[in-house]
């Protein structure tokens, strides 16, 4: 038989192949960025060929590194399915998925005492990791992320629209300090979800300030992390009234009273050909009927 390289060594590429750099690669494998780093030079070394360029912190697959992705990644996610079926024990199931934690914290798992009564045998195992796109079919089964459009590849199905707030704290909508009209955030620091950018400039061009500087923006990638910072008097968020209306925090309030859309939602999504793995499609079709 041909000699292979380390099954593992496999992983770790295939790993930094989706996710683009080896810190994110690493943390999801759990393993030291020098461990990580062995594991791939032990693949380079047994092809004979570099399979990255490396730049700063990313790691982008040069024309070799392609064509080994295309042609490894498949056969890695069969040999993972069939160890799946393998380990399935006692008519139990298990589905790896991949949720914010602002979505996981005050929608999903409030309701899944109802999901184990229907279904005591399938059993969520919860990442809440950012870029779950990147992860389908390798760390997890299915997401639930938030997006403005999903890759045509994947299966998606949107799961709601939502209105953009602008969220203070209490003391800045009654205070003596209140915020009274959009240009009055001239004068404040703006928090934003770093995937969801697109926010606040749709909100500057409904209140008809497409031209309005704050003093600063923050971006922060957690949802809860942007509330608490709110409610502590670190800026003002711009972020969906959803998130407003679920963390229900009496230290927040919603400012001004604008109808605006936001361009993004929250979206079912796995690989296409997942949607026929039983917990996968359990699970779909609870969150679709259970209208989360």
């Amino acid at each position: 038989m041909r000699r292979l390289p380390p099954l593992r060594s496999l992983e770790a590429f295939v790993r930094v192949a989706r996710l683009g750099t080896s810190k994110a690669a690493a943390a999801e494998l759990a393993l030291s960025a020098p461990a990580l780093s062995r594991r791939i030079k032990a693949l380079e070394d047994h092809i004979g060929k570099q399979l990255f360029e490396r730049r700063n912190q990313a790691m982008v697959l040069n024309e070799d590194g392609q064509s080994l992705l295309d042609a490894v990644a498949p056969a890695m996610e069969t040999i993972g399915e069939a160890v799946d079926q393998m380990t399935v024990s006692g008519g139990s199931l298990r589905l790896r998925l991949g949720v914010l934690p602002l979505f996981g914290a005050t929608r999903l798992v409030p309701r899944l005492p109802e999901f184990r009564r229907l279904y005591p045998k399938l059993h969520i195992d919860v990442d809440t990791s950012t870029h779950a796109q990147n992860m389908l079919g390798d760390v997890i089964d299915a997401a639930i992320i938030i997006a403005d459009q999903v890759d045509p590849n994947l299966y998606a199905v949107k799961l709601d629209t939502n209105k953009i707030y602008a969220i203070a704290a209490t003391d800045l909508v009654h205070g003596p300090n209140a915020i009274k009209t959009p240009e009055d955030l001239m004068n404040h620091n703006i928090l934003i979800h770093s995937d969801m950018v697109k926010a606040f400039d749709r909100w500057k061009e409904a209140v008809g300030k497409p031209d309005l500087n704050p003093v600063s923006i923050d971006q922060m990638n957690s949802g809860p992390l942007i509330l608490e910072a709110v409610a502590q008097g670190l800026g003002v968020a711009i972020m969906h009234g959803g998130h407003f209306s679920d963390a229900n925090d009496p230290r927040l309030a919603r400012l001004f009273d604008y109808d605006i859309d936001s361009p993004y939602s929250y979206w079912f999504v796995c690989r296409k050909r997942d949607k026929k793995n039983r917990a996968v499609r359990i699970f779909h079709d609870w969150v679709l009927k259970a209208g989360l």
